[in-house]
């Protein structure tokens, strides 16, 4: 016979469930990350640590983060994350965020730091705090960490060992404008392309170069086309965490305490891993014999040549005394 009292009672127990249900699945953050790289990149195993600490500080978050260049290239992230829509972190170069913060490259600027130390030092100490700041006001997008750590070198078609071969050189480089001025200013032809253009590009000669680090010339095959590597070493790199703003101002109080200082963590992470494997990458290829490696000869004269522009280019910016500082630290 039909129980009404028991079928009452099951009724109310699976609306209280179902209503616990939701209000656990409302309570619970979704955050989004993307990569241009794949699991192995140094860039996706910090974003995956930053992933693990805020689980480990905070709870109801979940990630989902996209790889490979699933939604794009580094400058689609700037656009995504300036807007709060599509993605909710990522690493990028700060040359990518120039449309929207154009002081921002000057800590990626190129013959920026003397070594690893003066580099590791600078990031630590937060004398990057004032480009942090224009970033949030005029991007809406927050820095909560500092990866990087590649060291940058030429990689060309032909080699390019010299003032006299660098002349005239057509090669890429990131889209910041003072990009360009440093390496005009070493009597190179730079142009800023899209970065997923740059190996057809050498391939069918609208260039003939470009300057990157051993892993994501490794990552992306691009010895293949451009298997000359000089080591100008003339920028340790910058790759900030950031966080759209949107994102990060809609968090609970704790979560964004999770969120600071999880981004900390893994860029201080990010940071000894990618400087680590610099040599072994860069190793791997020429074991494979898919580079060759050579010296620049002369390369303090670039050091020399640079200067002018550096100075003249932070004090458009009114930058004067935070490159004083970067350089003192």
């Amino acid at each position: 016979m039909f129980n009404f009292k028991s079928m009452k009672a099951f009724l109310i127990g699976a609306v209280s469930v179902a209503a616990m249900t939701a209000t656990s699945a409302a309570a619970e953050t979704a955050l989004r990350g993307a990569s241009m790289f794949d699991e192995e990149h140094a860039y996706t195993k910090t974003l995956r640590e930053f992933e693990r600490l805020v689980g480990e500080k905070a709870e109801d978050v979940t990630f989902d983060l996209s790889l490979n260049g699933e939604l794009g290239d580094e400058s689609d992230f700037v656009t995504f994350l300036q807007q709060g829509v599509a993605i909710d972190f990522a690493i990028m170069a700060p040359s990518n965020m120039a449309t929207f913060a154009p002081s921002i490259p000057l800590m990626d600027m190129p013959f920026l730091f003397r070594d690893l130390d003066h580099w590791n030092t600078a990031l630590s100490s937060g004398v990057m705090a004032p480009l942090e700041a224009e970033l949030l006001e005029k991007a809406n997008i927050r820095v909560i960490g500092y990866a990087g750590g590649g060291v940058r070198n030429l990689a060309s078609a032909e080699p390019i060992t010299n003032l006299e071969e660098l002349a005239g050189h057509k090669m890429r480089v990131m889209g910041a404008p003072i990009q360009a001025q440093i390496f005009n200013a070493l009597t190179a032809a730079p142009s800023a392309i899209a970065y997923n253009e740059v190996y057809n590009a050498i391939q069918t000669g609208v260039i003939a170069g470009f300057e990157n680090e051993a892993a994501s010339i490794q990552n992306l095959k691009f010895y293949e086309v451009a298997p000359n590597i000089t080591l100008t070493k003339h920028a340790i790199t910058v790759r900030p965490l950031v966080m759209s703003e949107s994102t990060f101002s809609a968090l609970s109080d704790d979560l964004k305490a999770a969120v600071l200082e999880a981004g900390a963590e893994a860029g201080a992470f990010g940071r000894a891993l990618e400087s680590g494997q610099d040599g072994e990458k860069m190793q791997e290829m020429i074991d494979a014999g898919q580079v060759v490696v050579a010296e620049f000869e002369g390369r303090d004269a670039l050091l020399e040549m640079v200067i002018p522009v550096q100075d003249a280019y932070a004090a458009e910016l009114g930058a004067t005394d935070l490159l004083a500082a970067i350089r003192d630290q």
